[in-house]
């Protein structure tokens, strides 16, 4: 079950991607990173439900340190409210914990079906979003940081991703936070659901059969290595790169592959026969 030139180029080609993306639109790369691992490992073998447990595990992982980067970044702009961020993420890191254990006990097929669904919500959301205008200050209860933090941790860890695409409407919506403070805490507080997800994918991934080489648990080094080596470098040329490209276009392409994939993980394409 080793890997092909084939596999390790797509990898590379994501991580580049994604980088690059999530530089020049702040936005993650989950919804490409997952089907493109999922792909990587069932194409040389490795169990449907093994390697979708891989496939959020690792993900999680690459989140880790990109999300310390976003961070910091944020930071020295002002952006991070670190009292919610601290307090979202310690209760997003338990939440994201109990939620790789409960998709380390669930069919591959449901996990592909709920990534997919939650890649096109995403998706629609990116499309319709209009954020409000807030003139308030942001809320500063701890108690509804923590109620909020559980239970999107929760499905941050079953489905794999570092919780931004759900964080953010949260904060914006309900929590009264401004678009650029929304961003940067989000960022913050991914480290922690990143951490305590991707801890769990791996201690709930120890001794399994059937996985492939280079994994401890649910987490496969190899793949880290070849997306989150090539994503962080390109997310700061995309950074750079904001301001010279037509961002909103660039969106509109994100989006329509965030569909695509989408679809794809929900088993439409194969249903109907469609041979893409």
């Amino acid at each position: 079950m080793e890997m092909q030139a084939a596999q390790i180029t797509a990898l590379l080609i994501t991580g580049i991607a994604v980088g690059f993306a999530s530089g020049l639109l702040g936005v993650g790369g989950c919804f490409i990173m997952v089907p493109v691992q999922y792909w990587a490992l069932t194409s040389v073998g490795v169990d449907p439900t093994i390697a979708i447990r891989i496939a959020f595990g690792t993900n999680l992982l690459v989140v880790l340190p990109t999300a310390f980067s976003g961070a910091m970044t944020h930071h020295r702009k002002g952006a991070v409210l670190w009292k919610a961020g601290i307090t979202f993420g310690i209760a997003g890191a338990l939440g994201a914990f109990s939620g790789a254990f409960i998709a380390s006990h669930l069919p591959g097929r449901v996990l592909t079906m709920a990534f997919g669904i939650a890649v096109i919500i995403g998706a629609l959301r990116m499309l319709t979003a209009k954020p409000p205008q807030i003139t308030e200050e942001p809320s500063d209860n701890l108690t509804s940081f923590i109620l909020w933090g559980i239970p999107l941790g929760i499905v941050s860890g079953i489905i794999g991703i570092g919780g931004g695409v759900l964080m953010i409407p949260i904060m914006v919506y309900f929590l009264r936070f401004k678009m650029h403070q929304a961003v940067g805490t989000s960022t913050a507080l991914m480290i922690f659901t990143a951490a305590g997800g991707s801890l769990s994918y791996l201690i709930n991934g120890l001794g399994v059969a059937g996985l492939p080489l280079y994994s401890t648990g649910y987490l496969n080094w190899f793949q880290w290595i070849l997306l989150a080596g090539c994503s962080i470098p390109m997310a700061v040329v995309g950074a750079k790169t904001a301001h010279l490209l037509p961002a909103k276009q660039l969106k509109y392409i994100f989006i329509i592959v965030m569909f695509y994939m989408g679809l794809k993980m929900t088993g439409l394409f194969a249903y109907l026969g469609l041979p893409i």
